[in-house]
């Protein structure tokens, strides 16, 4: 036995005799959100004031910034009058290991392109890029895990970007979570900095293009317009305590638009503050909006990130709006963009593969003189059980 049932059913039991109580105090969190939505809908102009008074006090402050329409807004899809071409890309990538016998890495690009009306199969395609020897370091030192998940996601974005140029037409380019670029932030710094620039450089060849860049956040843990109702809630001068101040906590961005946003609808535009947002300026500043994709009974909640040129071109909005719904019912019951979800079926890369790749590389070292070495003794016990 591997594991103490006894304490973890002692602990199910704890949590179970707590439950009805933590639900009390969660109705609790949600009606006063929900007051506090209600009383600060029409005041777009005083909370995004407020939003630049608390930035002042906490420099990371995440939260949403409204941009003027009601916060309470709800807008039905509008289909395109020309339905744009359809990309999305995904990724996958092998860490460096230093159990296996030769060090390496791998970022693995799985993208397709769809022709809406064309009568045309969707176009598939794949990049994979392998990393070895000097190809193994940044700057800082020894490449990690997280500044690999920053290449990979540079990579999808590049991508993108070279398919885009090949298609004409309205375009939509769809990534699986934000668009404000994340890895390893902290790790490395220089590393991070380096991909930003790069990563705001496609951004901005995308517009110069016309093609409208879009991040899906199925299920979104952020909860950005709460915690703007949490800064709408705090007096003045409390406000050097922002940091510490969760009068909310409990209540969440899944909830309250699941109660406001009916099967199909989204929310209104929303700007994005975070500690990112010195970075993202001008055209390139970020905007969000919610979608349910869902219905009334079964909402399903998502977070749609794009540039401020997006937020400000109408057709773009509905055009988005529109083809992720379409997306979405595709998968049926559990929506989700199916042609992100190709995308990410194309990427992944099997264990059967990772293997095939590993003997080939150690194929070739020995065929040509240069050193392989030997599984950790940890590793090596592993594959024995």
């Amino acid at each position: 036995m591997t594991l103490n049932f006894q304490q973890v059913y002692e602990k199910i039991r704890a949590i179970g005799q707590e439950a009805a109580a933590r639900r009390e105090t969660l109705e609790r969190q949600r009606q006063r959100a929900w007051d506090l939505f209600q009383a600060w809908k029409e005041k777009a102009a005083l909370l995004a004031e407020k939003v630049e008074r608390a930035r002042g006090y906490d420099p990371t402050l995440r939260c949403a910034i409204p941009l003027g329409a009601p916060l309470d807004s709800a807008f039905d899809p509008a289909p395109a009058s020309v339905p744009p071409i359809l990309l999305a890309a995904d990724g996958s990538q092998i860490a460096p290991d230093r159990h296996a016998a030769v060090l390496y890495s791998l970022v693995n690009v799985g993208a397709i392109v769809l022709r809406p009306g064309s009568g045309a199969a969707p176009e598939v395609f794949t990049e994979s890029s392998l990393l070895f020897d000097d190809e193994m370091y940044t700057e800082s030192g020894a490449l990690t895990e997280e500044a690999l998940a920053l290449r990979r996601d540079l990579a999808e974005r590049r991508v993108l970007l070279e398919l885009a140029r090949q298609a004409e037409g309205p375009r939509l380019a769809l990534t699986d979570g934000p668009v404000e670029l994340w890895g390893a932030k902290n790790a490395d710094e220089q590393e991070y900095r380096r991909h930003l620039e790069m990563h705001k450089s496609i951004l901005s060849q995308m517009q110069e293009q016309g093609v409208v860049p879009a991040g899906y956040v199925d299920k979104p843990a952020a909860d950005l317009v709460i915690r703007l109702l949490e800064i709408a809630a705090l007096p003045e001068d409390e406000m050097k305590d922002l940091r510490q101040r969760h009068p909310l906590r409990g209540a969440t961005d899944l909830w309250l638009f699941s109660r406001l946003l009916r099967g199909g609808q989204r929310s209104a535009v929303f700007g994005l503050q975070s500690s990112s947002r010195a970075h993202y300026t001008g055209d390139l500043a970020l905007h969000f909006f919610y979608l349910n994709a869902g219905d009334e009974k079964h909402p399903a909640l998502a977070r749609v990130e794009f540039p401020r040129w997006v937020a400000e071109d109408e057709a773009a909005l509905n055009a988005l709006h529109a083809a992720l719904l379409e997306q979405c019912r595709l998968m049926g019951a559990r929506p989700y963009p199916y042609l992100l979800h190709r995308a990410h079926e194309i990427a992944v890369v099997r264990f059967e593969e990772k293997q095939q790749v590993e003997a080939m590389l150690e194929l070739e070292l020995r065929r040509a003189g240069g050193e392989v070495g030997q599984k950790s003794g940890k590793q090596s016990a592993k594959d024995n059980r």
